[in-house]
């Protein structure tokens, strides 16, 4: 047999060793069929069912068009590995009036001088689901090349703050409160000069202030960049394995008005260098003190423990989540984390490169199980290489569900569109478990990502946030050269929800704390008991609306019971406070010290 038949043949004998859900259909079956083919001649769709999401990016004047700086028709022979990595977003309320604003990252192209780069971009949210480009008035216009970004109020000023990674140079962009920031970056202390991918905020040390973490991907420069070919024999961009540069991430520490140190040798965190591009944060092991885990593309992923004397520690093997449940290291790029059985542990998915199936990691007190196969998550994403994800309550009916952002690093055979690297993205919607003894589990919708008909992009960062505060949670994909999607919620208002605005004593997003409630909505006749945390990022290069959601379900069991009961937050430096009971259908605020004190 010629060596390039065998190569082929052995490729696809090997990709079949993952397709262990056998109730899911094959990455070539229903699902695939129905999604675009840029070669298949056009057809008239059937009535379907009804859309969970209309893209109204256009409409609302959230105009954005990312732009990596490849350009195949003046250099076709140049592909440097950034380039196929961005770009991000993150929601926030920027000029403090209380709705969510939108910003994005933007690439550039590589060499360029800043002043010829064109630097991210600020809407202002304007009600009604329509926005306003306010980048010239607003300082955020960071020109670095640019990855992802987070915000968290990091000077305790009550305005939120912004901190963008970059290939080559962070940025910290401080805010006035008005919408207005300023690069504060070298007088900070916060400047990385590696490659950031995903950052988050968070209080490692319990001390009242914001620390930061940074991603870093890889030891990379421009004048060392590697020729690689894909499988089709095509120039096309590395895998990160060709570097083996490895990078290690970085742990800043804040000593309370925005000025950090780099604590990342003294905490053990650059003991562990990786090919990191999704983050979560959450208290894992339920000790009190929040950990850090993180997504690597072709490595173990690392789990953080955090010791609560300043050190931590990578536990990921010990505790079940560093390869998935066969003992193989997957391309982990975007992170999704949140309590999904109602247990009042926080779990982890993990989404893979094409042919790898997502790592669904079940929290069991401290170490995780992998129940990807039991969920139906082993095979229905397989055919896509996904990067920002998300669980959320989109249909509002008691279950998260499941989005991702997909687009390809490396041309495949299969076109969609006339953009080599362009996939549709994809929902799968909570269906509850099996009974009380197996995991959630997740199902496919025919319209693939919940809208009529999917483009195919290449899908990156994926942002969640209530962005007309109608209840429903909206999703902003950015996609690497192409428009930015704004993924309106149409579900309807059939379900319940409730969400919360919770604030520390500095009156600033209380990032790591939890609340928890009771609830007998739904169709359950038994009582539950649901948890949430108070998060920005996750998902990849992303940060979201701080503001804790709960879907409900279609209505209360008992029409005199309270719908909401016992709402109760733990703070991140220990203390719990109940708030009693509240209403549905709106958004409420929790203030550190205006509950009743339980410890």
């Amino acid at each position: 047999m010629p060596l390039g038949v065998l190569a082929v043949v052995l490729l696809f004998a090997c990709d079949s060793s993952e397709t262990d859900d056998p109730g899911a259909p094959s990455a070539a079956g229903p699902l695939h069929d129905r999604l675009p083919d840029s070669h298949a001649a056009p057809r008239e769709q059937p009535p379907g069912p009804p859309p969970w999401f209309e893209d109204r990016a256009a409409e609302a004047g959230l105009l954005f068009t990312h732009h990596s700086g490849h350009d195949a028709s003046t250099d076709p022979e140049r592909f440097l590995m950034p380039e196929i990595m961005g770009g991000g977003a993150a929601l926030l309320d920027a000029d403090g009036d209380g709705r969510l604003d939108v910003y994005l990252v933007q690439g550039g192209t590589w060499g360029a001088a800043p002043t010829e780069q064109p630097g991210n971009q600020l809407f202002r949210n304007l009600g009604e689901l329509r926005f306003e480009d306010v980048t010239a008035t607003s300082g955020a216009d960071d020109r670095g090349y640019g990855m992802g970004a987070t915000a968290g109020d990091l000077d305790n000023d009550g305005d939120v703050d912004l901190y963008v990674t970059n290939v080559g140079g962070n940025a910290l962009l401080l805010n006035d409160g008005g919408g207005h920031f300023a690069d504060v970056t070298g007088p900070s202390g916060a400047g990385d000069p590696g490659w950031g991918t995903s950052t988050a905020a968070l209080d490692h040390d319990q001390d009242g202030d914001l620390d930061l973490f940074v991603v870093n991907y890889l030891d990379w420069s421009a004048a060392g960049e590697l020729t690689c070919h894909n499988e089709l024999g095509q120039l096309d961009y590395c895998s990160p394995q060709n570097y083996e540069s490895a990078a290690r991430d970085v742990l800043l520490e804040n000593d309370g008005a925005a000025v950090f140190r780099d604590v990342s040798e003294a905490s053990g965190i650059a003991s562990a260098p990786g090919t990191g591009l999704g983050v979560g944060c959450a208290d894992f092991d339920g000790d009190g003190w929040i950990d850090i885990f993180v997504a690597n593309d072709g490595m173990p992923d690392a789990l953080w423990k955090n010791g609560g004397d300043g050190r931590f520690e990578n536990i990921a093997l010990l505790a079940g989540c560093a390869v998935d449940h066969s003992g193989r290291s997957k391309a982990g790029m975007g992170v999704a984390v949140s309590d999904v059985n109602d247990d009042g542990r926080p779990d982890l998915i993990v989404c893979n490169l094409d042919r790898q199936a997502d790592s669904f990691f079940l929290n069991q007190g401290g170490w995780f199980r992998d129940e990807t196969p039991r969920a139906g998550l082993a095979v229905r994403s397989r055919a896509f290489t996904r990067f920002g994800m998300g669980l959320r309550d989109f249909d509002l009916d008691g279950h998260l569900d499941l989005f991702q952002a997909n687009g390809r690093v490396t041309r495949r055979a299969k076109l969609y569109t006339d953009d080599p690297y362009a996939e549709p993205d994809l929902l799968q919607r909570g269906i509850g478990a099996d009974g009380h003894a197996g995991p959630p589990r997740f199902e496919a919708l025919a319209t693939a990502d919940g809208t009529r008909q999917p483009p195919a992009l290449t899908g990156r960062a994926a942002a969640f946030g209530d962005l007309d505060d109608d209840g429903r949670i909206d999703i902003v994909v950015v996609n690497r050269d192409g428009p930015t999607r704004l993924l309106h919620n149409v579900t309807g208002t059939g379900g319940g929800w409730v969400g919360f605005r919770v604030l520390d004593a500095h009156g600033r997003d209380a990032l790591g704390a939890t609340v928890t409630l009771r609830t007998r909505a739904g169709e359950e006749a038994r009582e539950r008991m649901l948890t949430r945390d108070v998060r920005a990022a996750s998902s990849y290069l992303a940060s979201h609306d701080a503001r804790v959601h709960f879907g409900l379900g279609a209505r209360p069991v008992a029409p005199d019971a309270a719908p909401v009961r016992e709402v109760t937050v733990s703070w991140v430096d220990g203390t719990v406070e109940t708030f009693g009971d509240r209403d549905t259908g709106r958004y409420h605020v929790l203030r550190a010290g205006q509950g009743e004190p339980l410890r």
